[in-house]
């Protein structure tokens, strides 16, 4: 058992670490809930922002006020005491490090959500700023502690050198894609096709890939290089709504008018009952080819997006069949006449090989 003499001294630098770490917990577990609370009352998002960055800093804030004049009473050594005297002032910058990372991510989050109306997060720019952030922080804790950043720089910029020649491939990803970000040729949410042949809807644009969910919910990993330089094909932009272009082809001994007027009442039909059709849309029809077996002309109609097309050309499809069949329309099957002139000269020969033995 240790004597009370020994432990007399550290009393005092205990009971300040202990009282600090109570006071963190207390700050932690029941103050910073209720500002929380409060903040989310008034829809001040930028006090949301700062209020939710605070998360873990404020029981470690108050801890480190305990730990600090804890090592200020401590029966130890001048050089003891100012070498852990250290440590309670690297902990605080960086704690204040990761609270402006978290607060600068958030703002961004929120401007690009104010702008864009997208509420995805961006792996890419989130990462670049915590670099950024977290370089500045070091260097700031090196410099605190005495050591010059000068040589340091020096030898990154040597160092980084290196790694760019060795890492060309993964720079030339990180740099497209800060590219198709900068300028807004893609962003999360967008429906996409790709000249490769690959479609679907952008979950997130990383340093190396861009992540593209199908349809049917596989993940295509395509990298940033590679999609900077690709033909792509954005359904999302300039706008969502989309014309839906629905080729259909009728006998040539058909009433074009009446063909017409059905089609157009199926077409509006359509238009207005179907989910993710645009209502405010006017069908149309153009006849534009006299075909192979049939009069052909596209129906147009409107979707809110690109996925919604799928299931308005479904519709119409089985609609505007039914109804031709009421109404004795004709869709013919894929067929050619021959003509052959009656002339004595046109003869047909028919010669066969000889079968060999």
């Amino acid at each position: 058992m240790i004597p009370y003499s020994a432990l007399e001294p550290w009393l005092v630098p205990i009971t300040l670490t202990a009282g600090g770490f109570v006071l963190g917990l207390i700050a932690e577990k029941l103050i910073l809930p209720l500002v929380l609370k409060a903040v989310k009352k008034i829809h001040f998002d930028s006090l949301s922002i700062m209020a939710r960055s605070l998360r873990g800093m404020v029981f470690l804030w108050g801890f480190l006020v305990g730990l600090t004049g804890a090592l200020s009473f401590a029966p130890l050594e001048p050089e003891s005491t100012r070498f852990l005297g250290h440590v309670p002032m690297v902990l605080f910058l960086f704690s204040l490090t990761v609270l402006l990372a978290r607060m600068s991510i958030g703002f961004f989050e929120l401007h690009a959500r104010r702008k864009e109306g997208d509420t995805s997060t961006i792996s890419l720019f989130n990462l670049i700023i915590k670099l950024v952030v977290y370089g500045l922080g070091i260097m700031l804790i090196l410099q605190s502690l005495g050591i010059s950043i000068t040589p340091v720089l020096t030898a990154m910029g040597v160092g980084g050198l290196a790694v760019a020649l060795a890492l060309q491939e993964t720079l030339s990803n990180l740099f497209a894609g800060m590219q198709i970000l900068a300028a807004k040729q893609i962003k999360p949410g967008d429906f996409v096709h790709l000249d490769t042949g690959e479609e679907g809807y952008v979950e997130d644009v990383t340093w190396r890939n861009t992540i593209i969910r199908a349809i049917n919910n596989n993940m295509v990993i395509v990298p940033n290089s590679k999609l900077a330089s690709a033909i792509l094909t954005n359904f999302h932009q300039p706008q969502k709504e989309m014309l839906v272009y629905v080729p259909v082809g009728v006998h040539y001994d058909s009433d074009l008018t009446h063909v017409e007027r059905v089609t157009l009442e199926v077409a509006r039909e359509v238009q207005s009952t179907v989910e993710g059709a645009k209502r405010e849309h006017e069908p149309r029809i153009r006849y534009n080819e006299f075909g192979g077996s049939s009069i052909n002309f596209r129906t147009v109609l409107s979707a809110e997006e690109y996925y919604d097309s799928y299931k308005i050309t479904h519709e119409f499809v089985k609609r505007l069949h039914r109804r031709y069949n009421e109404e004795g329309i004709v869709i013919p099957f894929h067929m050619r006449t021959l003509h052959i002139p009656d002339n004595p000269e046109i003869t047909v020969r028919l010669k066969k090989d000889p079968v060999p033995e």
